[in-house]
C-alpha cells in the first residue's frame, strides 16, 4: 500500500522530505500570485481525504507557512515526535470522519483532532454514518466551512 511517509525508522526523514516539498510548492504558488497581482492578500487553506487529510494535519502542526483554515475527511496523524510540532497560531480545523470507516477507524480520526486541539488549534468534529469515502454531504460541509 502506497503512503507519503515511510513507517519505521525512516518515518521522520520521509515526513521532513514531505514538509520541504510541500513548503516549496506553497512558496512557488505564492511567488506566482505575488508576481501577477499587486497587494494581493493570500490565505492558505488545505483539505484532504484519507492520507491527504493526514498531510493537511501534519502541515498544520509542522509546516513553514501560516494556514487560514484546514479540513480533514477520514484523516489521521502518523506518529510525530512532540519536539517537531510547532504552533504559532490557532487554525480552525474541520474534521469529518465516518463511524463505519474500516480504513481509518473513527477513534484514529478523533485522536488526530484531539492532538490538534492539544496543540492550540480549533477543531470542529463531524462524525457521520459513512465508510471511508468522500460524499456530496462532505463536499457541502467543506464548502460551507471554507466559505464562512
Amino acid at each position: 500500500r502506497w503512503s507519503w511517509w515511510v513507517d519505521g525508522p525512516k518515518q521522520k526523514d520521509s515526513v521532513n522530505d514531505f514538509l520541504k516539498f510541500s513548503s516549496n510548492i506553497i512558496s512557488m504558488a505564492q511567488d506566482y500570485l505575488n508576481s501577477r497581482f499587486e497587494s494581493l492578500e493570500t490565505r492558505n487553506c488545505l483539505w484532504g481525504f484519507s492520507q491527504g487529510g493526514a498531510a493537511a494535519l501534519v502541515l498544520t502542526l509542522m509546516g513553514a507557512h501560516p494556514l487560514h483554515k484546514v479540513a480533514s475527511v477520514c484523516g489521521f496523524l502518523p506518529e510525530i515526535s512532540e519536539q517537531e510540532k510547532k504552533t504559532d497560531s490557532s487554525v480552525p480545523i474541520l474534521g469529518i470522519f465516518g463511524t463505519n470507516d474500516d480504513v481509518v477507524p473513527s477513534f484514529l480520526a478523533e485522536h488526530a483532532l484531539e492532538e490538534m486541539k492539544n496543540n492550540g488549534h480549533s477543531p470542529t468534529l463531524r462524525e457521520r454514518p459513512q465508510g471511508h469515502e468522500l460524499n456530496a454531504e462532505n463536499l457541502k460541509e467543506l464548502s460551507d466551512f471554507f466559505d464562512s
